[in-house]
């Protein structure tokens, strides 16, 4: 059973005025099998969560654990994250020039499986995985996300995903800039990794609305670096009804003590 463990977690950046502490202290498990959507306002600290799993150099871990399967994510580097389930989703894919999409998903594969996959039935597997998401396969000739519009960025991650089939999938903020049609066919890719039963999710968002394709089982309202709230999928709706300002306001307040 793939179980992520998140404990106590604290996160600090550099900042011209010294270390700042953005993660104050996240605890959160993520078994197989369930979606766990975070929600919450600008600077609460939710891409600096999915990003200290991932390993970015940026943020620096000044206390906690973070567990896969019972293994210390924290002691690894960031491809061997990868090889042992971790995937990010980044909420602005970046663009490789110069090396196809095609090479970059086979170079992922080969890393992360330990072996290339045989030619003929990968570029099968790349075309079916594209058709999935209505992208032309011509695309996979191109250079990884150059020129792709927004849609077509969260698209190519979707197969990415599919492809490389990890544990626990980690997706920053995947429906940002997408359009009706994009966000129906990004959620679809989402439900089929769910399908397997033997996968997590870790889901980042602003709003509710991709939340109306991928159900949750569990909502955690994020502020100020830490968990303010955390309920079933009718969280989500309160918050669609409410904001976040109550939440906001019960921080403030907390911290100068009235």
């Amino acid at each position: 059973m793939s179980t992520l463990e998140i404990r106590d977690l604290h996160v600090s950046v550099d900042t011209e005025d010294g270390p700042k502490e953005i993660l104050k202290g996240v605890t959160l498990t993520i078994n197989e099998g369930e979606t766990h959507a975070i929600m919450g306002p600008n600077g609460s600290g939710k891409s600096t969560l999915a990003y200290s799993i991932a390993g970015h150099p940026k943020y620096q871990v000044t206390g906690g654990s973070v567990l896969l399967d019972g293994e210390d994510v924290l002691e690894m580097s960031v491809d061997e994250r990868a090889r042992a389930g971790l995937f990010l989703a980044m909420q602005y894919p970046v663009e490789v020039p110069g090396v196809s999409v095609s090479n970059f998903l086979r170079t992922a594969k080969t890393a992360v499986s330990g072996e290339a996959p045989k030619l003929r039935t990968w570029v099968k597997d790349v075309n079916a995985a594209m058709d999935r998401v209505q992208m032309d396969t011509a695309m996979a000739q191109r250079s990884v996300n150059e020129g792709f519009s927004g849609g077509e960025k969260k698209r190519h991650e979707i197969v990415q995903l599919e492809l490389l089939d990890p544990k626990v999938a980690v997706l920053d903020e995947t429906d940002s800039g997408l359009d009706i049609d994009a966000l129906r066919i990004v959620s679809e890719g989402v439900n089929r990794f769910k399908e397997n039963g033997d996968k997590g999710v870790l889901l980042i968002t602003h709003y509710t609305r991709i939340l109306r394709y991928i159900k949750p089982d569990h909502v955690h309202v994020f502020v100020d670096g830490r968990i303010a709230d955390e309920g079933g999928p009718e969280l989500a709706d309160k918050l669609e009804a409410e904001g976040y300002a109550s939440y906001v306001s019960g921080v403030a307040a907390a911290g100068t003590g009235v």
